[in-house]
């Protein structure tokens, strides 16, 4: 798998990372070895958790399959911070340095490497918030640090006030959801990502599961559409306009000899300022043609009608 640099850091990560906020809920510990074996197999080095999902059970399983299973050095942990355990934002200094310490005793590490603000808290100065990022690179506990679901202007708030003095810990990375149903993120957060000179990271590339086109004729048993868990999640993305769009991603698969998951995620891939997208699966078959799709390169033609067909430009005031 090809490696890329995160923004214009140092740092280097497989473009396609990992996901984990299944790991502890739908994904065991045994399927979540097959999915980092089979992941790190393929060359995958960037592995994505937080310390929310699966209420702290994501890490704990992360951590002990470093030990057990893939060895430390060939593996990028990425976690994030800012969610209190009963949901609130919590951007405080106080918050956020414990939160990472917690992080790194179930992880079972000295240190992460990629460390991301999960949030941003309107509630808490945003210089306060970012003193926590330039503790915790200076302490060791983090290498490098990001933010994640923050607007454009508030990636390009962060990044200028840590340029702004010598010793602070530069934004490197910011998390976000992008996929060919959700482009609205190319009006002002992706430029400001580009320009604040940090990689993004889209979650959720695959439009919650949408454009692998398993909801084109139906409600398949056991996806989320179909869990009163995630119904609400996925809801949004199976109206007339997205089916509009997964159709056109099923026609360009079957004109290329590939899945429409494979066309929907190399098409993010490939997107400008784009790190690597992060793709979560319940079981290590649903990972496969993920890792399969690092073979594909869209041809220009249809990476033109796909732009095309899910234009969003029409509708920026």
């Amino acid at each position: 798998m090809e490696e890329r640099h995160v923004g214009r850091s140092g740092l280097r990560v497989s473009r396609l990372g990992l996901g984990t906020m299944t790991w502890g809920e739908d994904t065991g510990p045994d399927e979540a070895a097959e999915q980092l074996r089979a992941f790190t197999g393929a060359g995958g080095t960037l592995v994505d958790t937080a310390d929310v999902y699966g209420d702290g059970d994501a890490e704990r399983i992360l951590g002990h399959l470093l030990r057990e299973h893939v060895a430390r050095e060939d593996v990028v942990v990425a976690t994030k911070s800012a969610i209190r355990r009963d949901g609130r934002y919590d951007g405080s200094r106080r918050h956020l340095i414990a939160a990472l310490d917690a992080s790194l005793e179930r992880l079972g590490l000295e240190y992460v490497d990629l460390w991301h603000l999960h949030v941003n808290d309107p509630a808490t100065p945003t210089e306060e918030t970012l003193s926590a990022l330039d503790e915790a690179v200076t302490s060791g506990r983090t290498r490098y640090v990001g933010v994640a679901n923050h607007a454009g202007w508030q990636v390009a708030k962060a990044a200028a006030w840590q340029r702004a003095w010598p010793g602070r810990a530069p934004v490197v990375s910011a998390q976000v959801e992008y996929s060919l149903l959700r482009r609205e993120v190319e009006r002002e957060l992706v430029p400001a990502t580009v320009d604040a000179g940090a990689g993004l990271l889209p979650w959720s590339p695959l439009g919650r599961g949408v454009l692998t086109g398993k909801y084109r004729t139906g409600l398949p048993k056991g996806s989320r559409a179909a869990n009163p868990r995630y119904a609400d999640f996925v809801q949004p993305y199976l109206d007339e306009e997205c089916s509009r769009i997964v159709e056109s991603v099923v026609t360009a698969a079957e004109g290329l000899g590939a899945s429409p998951l494979g066309v929907a995620l190399t098409w993010v891939r490939d997107r400008p300022g784009v790190t690597a997208p992060i793709v979560g699966a319940r079981t290590a078959a649903q990972l496969a043609p993920a890792l399969e799709s690092e073979e594909l390169t869209l041809p220009q033609e249809i990476r033109d009608a796909l732009d095309d067909v899910s234009d969003m430009t029409a509708a920026h005031p």
